[in-house]
């Protein structure tokens, strides 16, 4: 089983009041580098290790602008802001990890929902760790092969999504499914072949 961990920005707060009693910049204003909405994926299989780039080039949706982008913590010249960081990452490492995020305090243990500790402006997060298997399926030749496969497998109990990559293929999933289940999956869609399963 692999991991992922997906960081979704769910909230951002102010306090104009804390604000102007403290803050250098009294209306310094809600946070520049986040956006409800932005959603982060952090990968560590193969040759990808976004933890070590501190989340450089994980921003995989927001509203702004492609042009934007460039701007934003987490997209493709900023890694995250270090108050951020500081808060999210330990959940990170452990999601990365296939740990338990946070057991007995949320209702799901792959699940947190926390902060970045600046006071005057805080960003929620929410953080999830998202499992799957890599499969290496030989014979796949056209979107139709894809389709068939990704409809066999979605009727899987458990499998909650499938994701074609270049090179491999990424069945994700909300309870661990054996591999053989998986593999007698794919193969009776025809002329395909399950090479290796992560």
């Amino acid at each position: 089983m692999q991991h992922k961990v997906k960081v979704t920005v769910i909230d951002k707060k102010l306090y104009p009041e804390l604000q102007a009693r403290y803050c250098a910049d009294p209306e310094a204003g809600a946070c520049p580098c986040y956006n409800v909405g932005d959603e982060f994926v952090f990968e560590r299989y193969g040759n990808a290790d976004d933890f070590w780039h501190m989340g450089l080039n994980t921003l995989c949706q927001t509203s702004l602008s492609p042009e934007s982008r460039a701007g934003i913590a987490g997209g493709p010249a900023l890694p995250h802001c270090s108050e951020a960081w500081d808060a999210i990452a330990r959940y990170i490492y452990t999601g990365l990890q296939g740990g338990s995020i946070m057991r007995n305090w949320m209702n799901d243990e792959r699940v947190m929902i926390t902060c970045c500790s600046d006071g005057t402006r805080p960003v929620i997060f929410k953080i999830q760790r998202l499992d799957y298997k890599v499969l290496y399926i030989e014979g796949i030749g056209c979107d139709k092969c894809r389709h068939k496969i990704k409809t066999a497998l979605t009727a899987v109990e458990h499998v909650t999504d499938v994701v074609f990559k270049e090179e491999f293929t990424e069945v994700f999933l909300e309870q661990d499914v054996p591999d053989d289940v998986l593999k007698k999956t794919v193969e009776s869609c025809g002329e395909y072949r399950v090479a290796k399963i992560d």
